[in-house]
């Protein structure tokens, strides 16, 4: 082999290297910390024309831990603001389930993620639902906490939100992977003709959710898969986050929208799957 065949190997060699360090980098410094906005528009046979532009910010599994993903909350946080939402919602897991130790710790990152969170602000207030890890930690603690900081928690219930004469229902079930999910209860409330946007954790649970009244689903869960490698399917994807992980679907009448998330878990990484705060604008399809 030549001095120049194998010098050129050897730069081959060391360019790769060098890009993978560079993807590597940016995947676990920069991507997870920069959120982007997603615009979308909704269209609901059944939503008040006289609500028309009402507007939603959706944020989702933030899982709050001070070292990585504190940064995109404080990140989330003036972008969300910026935007002047009407409602904001959020789609669960404020905290994690820690890998050693006692479980019920976990929710003690909820104090800290709650008093950030309520730096947001919208006339409609902020309301959500846990998630499996909240769940799988400490739920009163995390639900105690959320509300300290004016947080409304939607625990199996619904809520109308009222303007200019004309409503629709803000509804949330408790996490589903824990087989505490009641539609039936979290609908009783709710007139049978009047528009319906539900907060569950788990995307997936759409599937159940058609079989209900309900116009638009928001959730998040999958973190969008979180390290998305080009031309390839997720590396994993969680139970119930695995058929709609990603972006906004339609399950016969249903729409559903999931979110790719703030946070992440596992490795502190994310690659092709920004960080995302979802701004909603809704509207009534003609």
């Amino acid at each position: 082999m030549s001095l120049l065949k194998t010098t050129r190997r050897r730069f081959l060699f060391a360019s790769a290297a060098a890009g993978a360090l560079a993807l590597a980098g940016d995947a676990v410094l920069i991507a997870p910390n920069r959120p982007r906005i997603v615009r979308q528009d909704f269209y609901l046979r059944r939503w008040p024309e006289r609500l028309n532009g009402f507007t939603i910010a959706l944020l989702s599994d933030f899982h709050f831990d001070p070292l990585f993903s504190v940064h995109p909350l404080h990140a989330a946080i003036p972008m969300v603001n910026a935007l002047h939402p009407d409602l904001i919602v959020l789609a669960g897991d404020f905290v994690t389930v820690p890998t050693f130790g006692d479980d019920r710790k976990g929710a003690l990152a909820a104090d800290p993620c709650a008093a950030l969170l309520r730096q947001m602000s919208a006339p409609y207030g902020l309301w959500a639902v846990l998630g499996n890890h909240d769940e799988g930690t400490d739920y009163k603690h995390v639900t105690r906490a959320l509300q300290a900081q004016n947080i409304q928690v939607l625990a199996n219930q619904s809520q109308p939100m009222e303007r200019d004469g004309a409503r629709f229902w803000l509804a949330g079930v408790n996490d589903v992977l824990s087989k505490t999910a009641d539609l039936p209860k979290t609908l009783r409330r709710v007139p049978a003709d009047e528009a319906v946007i539900l907060l569950a954790h788990e995307p997936d649970y759409a599937d159940e959710v058609v079989k209900f009244p309900i116009d638009l689903q928001l959730s998040g869960h999958s973190h969008g898969g979180q390290v998305r490698l080009p031309f390839l399917p997720p590396l994993y994807l969680p139970k119930l986050g695995e058929k709609y992980f990603w972006g906004t679907y339609h399950i016969g009448p249903l729409t559903l929208h999931t979110s790719a998330g703030l946070g992440t878990i596992g490795v502190p990484a994310r690659l092709n799957c920004p960080p995302e705060v979802t701004l909603l604008t809704m509207k009534k399809a003609v």
